[in-house]
């Protein structure tokens, strides 16, 4: 009796065990799948992260040679922030393409750059390789532009913000003031009167705001700072930073005293124009030498009598000529259209206003262009 009384004592003290220890023994496992289900989770998150995190970059790419182009960047810097990449027409596809390859850049905006028939084949390819990169673009321009062109790029979602009646600046303003500050509407006063402007439906409300003296002076202060530093990239990148940082342009030291440095060569240029000018039946032409060519062109269209003004100045680093040209008010053709097809004709590009327009055209090719510019402005 005593031994089956030990063997059954035996077994209700084995049996307990037996479950306690199958109890302990699932939680163990379900812990340990958790841990592995968290973990592939995590990975998986960061490895998200990481692709999502490759392209950060904001980049403006605009036109640095006016007003337009500079204030231009520094609206969308103030906006969106990011860095600004300022060109002339010949560097612009070179800058498009180094865009193109950069594996960090999320979005693009290529301000105050027009298109030539030239330059537009490539163009578009540049912006198909970006979107296939999954990069935002956004295009925002005032220059004369082939419809089929505005369609292509709608069609690989480029954004396209384009208007011939307002400048490149006031455009900026317009699509984005949501997001900037009230000096703004100042920098978009200033282009708009630099590229002759200041007139247009919107342009001329942002003018009414201030006092139209002031914003004169400053507006041709800002484009002769701009016009002298041509050969210093840093300068007018810093010209963009203090626009964006809503600096009137007499806040931005020595502004003022180099600009009447630029006044005194222009006085210059004056008498340079009277002595070298050529004229045909139709425009005055000249060669310049020691200045822009923008800089020279309305003293050589005053001075030649004529309705239409030439001014080119060699780009010895290129082999070509960078030509400006300007119509006055009697102008009945659009410059702009004729400039881009006989620039394309010639091996060069250009295009731009009705009025005011610019063209690169290679060195051999130059006095054809102002022979057959002069035809067919008759």
């Amino acid at each position: 009796m005593i031994f089956l009384n030990i063997l059954v004592a035996s077994k209700i003290k084995t049996t307990p065990k037996k479950k306690t220890a199958t109890k302990k023994a699932t939680p163990k496992k379900k812990t340990a799948a958790k841990k592995t289900v968290a973990k592939t989770i995590s990975k998986n998150v960061a490895i998200k992260k990481t692709a999502a995190s490759q392209r950060t970059k904001v980049i403006c790419i605009s036109h640095k040679e006016d007003a337009d182009g500079i204030s231009s960047a520094a609206l969308i810097r103030q906006a969106f922030g990011g860095d600004a990449i300022l060109v002339d027409y010949p560097g612009q596809m070179e800058a498009l393409n180094q865009a193109a390859s950069d594996e960090k850049l999320k979005s693009l905006f290529i301000c105050d750059l027009g298109l030539s028939k030239k330059t537009q084949d490539e163009f578009i390819d540049i912006m198909k390789t970006l979107r296939k990169n999954k990069v935002s673009v956004t295009y925002i321009d005032h220059h004369d532009i082939d419809p089929d062109v505005v369609k292509a790029l709608q069609k690989i979602k480029v954004k396209v913000i384009h208007d011939i009646n307002e400048c490149t600046t006031v455009q900026v303003y317009n699509a984005y003031k949501s997001k900037l500050d009230d000096h703004a509407s100042f920098v978009a006063t200033c282009a708009a009167i630099t590229d002759y402007m200041e007139d247009r439906p919107i342009g001329s409300k942002l003018l009414q705001i201030y006092d139209r003296q002031f914003a004169l002076i400053s507006a041709t202060v800002l484009t002769y700072n701009i016009v002298g530093h041509q050969k210093e990239p840093d300068y007018l990148l810093y010209l963009v930073e203090e626009l964006a940082e809503s600096k009137f342009p007499h806040e931005i030291p020595n502004t003022f005293e180099f600009a009447q440095i630029q006044v005194e060569k222009l006085s210059q240029m004056i008498a340079k124009v009277k002595k070298g000018l050529k004229t045909m039946k139709n425009l005055g032409y000249m060669e310049i030498l020691d200045a822009g060519a923008s800089g020279a062109v309305n003293f050589v269209m005053g001075l030649s009598g004529k309705d239409v003004g030439v001014a080119y100045k060699e780009r010895v680093d290129h082999g070509i000529y960078a030509v400006s040209v300007r119509g006055s008010k009697n102008c009945k053709v659009h410059l702009g259209k004729i400039v881009n097809l006989l620039a394309t004709d010639l091996g060069g590009s250009g295009g731009g206003h009705d009025k005011a327009c610019g063209a690169v055209i290679p060195k051999p090719k130059i006095k054809k262009f102002i022979t057959e510019l002069n035809k067919k402005i008759a």
